[in-house]
Formats: C-alpha cells, sequence, structure tokens
C-alpha cells in the first residue's frame, strides 16, 4: 500500500474507531486505570497522525499496539510507582472495567484469527490478574501482555519493545516468576472460568439481598472465613468475614439502599445506590466487583461511583 493510502487509511475514522477498543483494553492491562487507558488510546492516535510518514502500509494494527504500548511504557515512567506487594489496597489507581464493553473488543478484519483479536479472556482481565501485572516493571509488564496475551512471537514482542529477542526471552520470564508469585494460590495458571456460573449467579443475588437488608448474618453466610475487602484509591484492608460487621452497621446509619446487579473485569459485580434520609432518590454511591472461589465470596473490591457512566447506569433511581 503507498504511503498516501496508508495515511488516508489512519486518518479514516472508521479505521481508526475499528481498532480503538482492543487498544483500550491493552492500555487498560498496562495502566489498570479505564480513564488513563483513554487519555492512553487518545495520545495513541495523535502519534500515529504524527508518524503516518513513517507507516509501510503493512499491519495497521500490530503498528497500533507498538505505538500504544510505548505511551503507556512513557507514562508509567512518569508515574514512577508501581506497588510492592499485590494487594487491590495498594494500587491506589486501580479501576474496573464494564464488561459491556469488553465485549465491543472482538475481531475487526480478516486477521480474526489471529490470538490477539480473541475476545477478551477473563484470566486476563479479572482484577486479581491486573493488580499482579501493576507489581511488574513496565517493560516486563508490556514483554508478558505482548507474549501471554497477544499471543505475539518472541521476534514481535522484541520489535514492539525495541529490543534484543534474548531480552524480551528473559523479560517474558522474569515476569511470569513474578506473576505466579503474586497471583491468588488458584490462579497460579491464570486460569477461570469464561463466563458467570450459577453459582456466581447464586452469590451475586444473595450479596445484593443481603446488602439491601443491611443482613449481616446472610452477608457472611456468602463469605468465606478469610474474605478481603479492599477500596482503591483508599488504603483501606479489610480481612476476614467478620470485618463485615462494621461496615453493614455503617450502611445501615448511611440510609436506604439499592443494588443493581452488573458484570465487571468479567466477574460479578453490583452498583450500589443510597437514598440517604430526608432524599426522595437513590443516588450512585459504589461499586462493589466480586471474586468467588470455591462457591463463596473470597474478595470484594469496590470502587467509588465515577464509572456509573461507563456501564449506562441510570444517575439515580426513584424509590
Amino acid at each position: 500500500m503507498p504511503v498516501d493510502q496508508a495515511a488516508q487509511a489512519i486518518l479514516d475514522a472508521a479505521a481508526v474507531e475499528a481498532h480503538r477498543r482492543e487498544l483500550h483494553v491493552h492500555c487498560y492491562r498496562m495502566l489498570a486505570s479505564f480513564h488513563e487507558a483513554e487519555d492512553a488510546v487518545q495520545d495513541t492516535y495523535l502519534r500515529a497522525w504524527r508518524a503516518q510518514d513513517g507507516f509501510t502500509g503493512q499491519h495497521l494494527r500490530g503498528w497500533l499496539y507498538k505505538i500504544a504500548t510505548n505511551v503507556c511504557l512513557d507514562r508509567l515512567r512518569a508515574r514512577g510507582r508501581r506497588p510492592a506487594a499485590a494487594s487491590g489496597s495498594e494500587v491506589a489507581w486501580l479501576t474496573c472495567y464494564p464488561d459491556e464493553l469488553l465485549d465491543q473488543a472482538g475481531p475487526v478484519d480478516d486477521e480474526s484469527e489471529r490470538p490477539e483479536h480473541r475476545a477478551v479472556d477473563r484470566e486476563t482481565i479479572e482484577l486479581a490478574f491486573l493488580v499482579a501485572l501493576q507489581v511488574l516493571p513496565a517493560r516486563q509488564r508490556a514483554a508478558l501482555l505482548a507474549r501471554d496475551v497477544l499471543g505475539l512471537t518472541a521476534a514481535e514482542t522484541a520489535d514492539q519493545l525495541g529490543t534484543s529477542v534474548p531480552a524480551a526471552n528473559s523479560a517474558v520470564q522474569r515476569a511470569r516468576e513474578t506473576m505466579r508469585a503474586h497471583l491468588p494460590s488458584h490462579r497460579t495458571e491464570w486460569s477461570a472460568p469464561p463466563t458467570a456460573g450459577d453459582d456466581e449467579r447464586r452469590l451475586l443475588a444473595a450479596f445484593i439481598g443481603a446488602a439491601e437488608r443491611c443482613d449481616v448474618d446472610a452477608a457472611m453466610a456468602a463469605a468465606t472465613e478469610d474474605l478481603r475487602v479492599t477500596m482503591p484509591p483508599m488504603p483501606y484492608l479489610y480481612d476476614g468475614r467478620e470485618s463485615l460487621v462494621p461496615l453493614m452497621a455503617r450502611a445501615v446509619d448511611l440510609g436506604e439502599w439499592r443494588l443493581v446487579p452488573i458484570a465487571a473485569n468479567r466477574s460479578p459485580a453490583a452498583a450500589s445506590y443510597l437514598r440517604r434520609p430526608g432524599d426522595a432518590e437513590f443516588r450512585p454511591f459504589k461499586l462493589d466487583v466480586l471474586r468467588v472461589e470455591d462457591g463463596h465470596i473470597a474478595e470484594i473490591t469496590t470502587f467509588g461511583p465515577e464509572l456509573f457512566p461507563a456501564f449506562g447506569l441510570p444517575s439515580t433511581l426513584i424509590g
């Protein structure tokens, strides 16, 4: 393809939008922040437009992924931080990702059989995976995603990172070892059910019912004994299902609750609306993403209401 035709492909709105969602998911994996990923994708297309004269017309998607990866590496260098341990309480920038938008990141062209064009797999987008990724140095993170998520070859990975094949392979190996040390025990091999099953739907319904009734006993019955609750960006960490007692006591004091079932990061989740005393409407309060293990809720990651619009949730509920 001549360079001028390649430039037109980049500038054409349809061609840009065809890749936007999957690049957004890639940047989200790198950065663990929905909104920061949006900024990174915008920067990716700006850099692509500026560099279009150097595009040969081959493998537009791979070229955009390379630019996006380097945008994220630059942002991570500027951020200059990563947690010392894999805990949602230590990843202050962590946000969740609506499943409905993940479903838009599928194949878009004739190359759809390539691994990077698969539907977003649960084990590569779960919060546990995202949190563990944040422990990795930036280039190891990029190398791991290139090889084990995008399915690139060693040579393609080296090209993305601007390094040698041995250096890229070494980065991947070190990253895999670190991930095994920081993922939850049941995720050592990164295996997870592809979709929510009956247990998860039942537990989500139980969680919603208990939260709306502020029923401590019901909430504890649905949880594992070693339940963990984190609330990024706040550095709070609650260990053990007994920690639900003071949390639900506070919920009673705040007012009346309504919860809406949703799905985030391929996991069951709920959007909570609160009607405070004297208010006529239920207003957005928080998002809870659940990690289920052995038929019980093993972890709850609680986020603020900032992403309600991204989930397509209403701004208020009427009682």
